[in-house]
């Protein structure tokens, strides 16, 4: 919400006022409303016993939320699994309709629920991390199907209370935020990206109202580039990029000699690409995918060349300005929020396009190939480094690789030199530079280094899912790489010529 500039807030499932009291406390301007007077009285009790907070408490009906409560807010909460209560679809529409009318014209609502898709297709489990109720409380599903979820609730004193809810699925509260308007709804698992190999107790739906139009977006982030860029903005994989993957540079090192330190690899590999061009002070390179941009700092210190440096997380991005100015790099590298999927520039515009490890969270990569060719001058050079399935990988085996990056599938060798082929590209020594021994080595550093922070206090950093889910898919890109279904290598190509 402060990255968003929210002020006033509006909670519209107070209850006992646990989320109001949080928002007063941070500094948000918040008005609180619930159907219950009962709810509002303790929510007003609880808000002057856990700091004083006199609450602005409104007693109203979802339905006919802009009859009761006035003015318009810069973001509205519904929270609590609350909106599970409504049984009829024509309510879920209006209340999720007066939400919208009630936002600013820039406002966003968050919404959770829980992953009522786990239980009703696999029955239900929990990892007990996020709890309404408290740790002492035994909560289980009574009977479920398609129209109820009956929840049983057991208490210490024996005491047993149940609570009928609606079975919410994602998608379709979803596709409902986006009938009553809501233009780009992103949702999160347990408030982290959401894989598909996860099973989150909870979904987080942010919505928001602003209206774009359809010029606007073109621009903006669908399919896999979206869910690359949620993972990428998260704290979570910022905290862990910078401090166990390599630092400045985040992707697969050359490796000299074991136990070799991540962050001298990753920048060999930089040296490396580098070293095949003939980079000058007039050079201008595109770097797609720029990441914390250790190698667009790389290439304007060393060659005194200018750097497009494109990338989709603007908290990459903003940790990338920062150590740009810290080194006083802030005129010769232009960092910008985008997808190399639509490339904010001119067509034969760069020199040089570089890239590293980014073209995997494409689910489009014909599409990167032509906007790349597009922009690349005439006999300008493409370098770029990327994780691939093996050309005679067989079906099916990089499964668990590709649920945990959210992609149907990955380029392979055969791909890249096919397409970059068709689209007038002509390889340099050959095109490809093959190192599928450094993916094994590189990811098993990894694995080792977190495991290393993590006796260290990681965890106090970063959460324990996040790592969990991490070491898991780091073994699976080992086997992977050891079974030697993935490779990985440099690519380098120049742009024929016009005719």
């Amino acid at each position: 919400m402060r990255k968003r500039g929210v002020k006033s807030v509006l909670d519209v499932a107070t209850g006992t006022g646990f989320h109001s009291v949080r928002l007063l406390a941070a500094g948000f301007e918040t008005v609180s409303a619930d159907g219950s007077a009962e709810m509002l009285a303790m929510a007003f009790a609880n808000g002057m016993r856990e700091g004083g907070h006199v609450m602005r408490v409104v007693q109203a009906d979802w339905r006919w939320l802009n009859r009761d409560v006035h003015g318009e807010y810069d973001a509205i909460v519904c929270l609590g699994n609350s909106f599970t209560h409504l049984f009829s679809e024509r309510d879920r529409r209006k209340a999720l309709a007066e939400f919208y009318a009630m936002l600013k014209h820039d406002g966003i609502l968050v919404l959770d629920q829980r992953n009522y898709d786990a239980i009703l297709d696999d029955g239900y489990t929990s990892k007990h991390t996020y709890y309404y109720c408290g740790e002492d409380v035994a909560v289980a599903p009574e009977y479920v199907d398609e129209g109820l979820c009956r929840m049983r609730y057991g208490f210490p004193d024996d005491s047993v209370y149940h609570l009928n809810m609606f079975p919410l699925r994602k998608e379709y509260t979803r596709r409902l935020m986006s009938d009553v308007g809501f233009q780009r709804i992103e949702t999160y698992g347990d408030f982290q990206h959401t894989y598909r190999g996860e099973q989150p107790d909870f979904f987080v739906h942010v919505a928001e109202k602003e209206y774009r139009t359809d010029d606007e977006q073109e621009g903006q982030y669908t399919g896999a580039v979206s869910t690359a860029r949620s993972y990428y903005n998260s704290s979570d994989a910022d905290t862990f990029y910078a401090t166990v993957w390599g630092g400045e540079d985040i992707h697969i090192g050359l490796y000299g000699r074991p136990g070799e330190p991540i962050a001298d690899a990753s920048r060999r590999t930089v040296e490396r690409m580098a070293s095949k061009l003939e980079l000058t002070k007039e050079s201008v390179v595109l770097d797609l995918g720029s990441g914390f941009g250790g190698s667009a700092r790389y290439l304007a210190e060393t060659y005194g060349c200018r750097v497009l440096a494109l990338n989709l997380s603007e908290v990459e991005n903003q940790r990338h300005r920062e150590l740009n100015s810290a080194r006083d790099l802030t005129g010769s590298i232009e960092v910008v929020d985008g997808s190399f999927e639509n490339i904010p520039y001119p067509d034969a515009s760069v020199d040089v396009i570089w890239s590293q490890d980014a073209f995997l969270h494409s689910g489009n990569r014909v599409q990167v190939l032509e906007e790349i060719a597009r922009v690349l001058r005439p006999g300008g050079s493409l370098i770029f480094t990327d994780p691939m399935a093996a050309d005679d990988c067989p079906n099916g085996v990089l499964q668990p690789i590709l649920d945990r990056i959210h992609l149907d599938d990955m380029g392979s060798p055969a791909f890249y030199t096919r397409e970059l082929t068709r689209l007038g590209f002509t390889p340099v020594g050959g095109g490809l530079e093959e190192h599928r021994e450094q993916l094994v080595t590189h990811y098993a550093r990894v694995l080792e280094e977190t495991g290393h922070q993590e006796a260290e206090g990681l965890a106090r950093k970063v959460s324990h899912d996040y790592l969990t889910q991490m070491k898991k898919g780091l073994g699976h890109w080992i086997d992977g790489g050891r079974n030697k279904h993935l490779t990985w290598g440099i690519f380098h190509f120049t742009r024929g010529n016009d005719s």
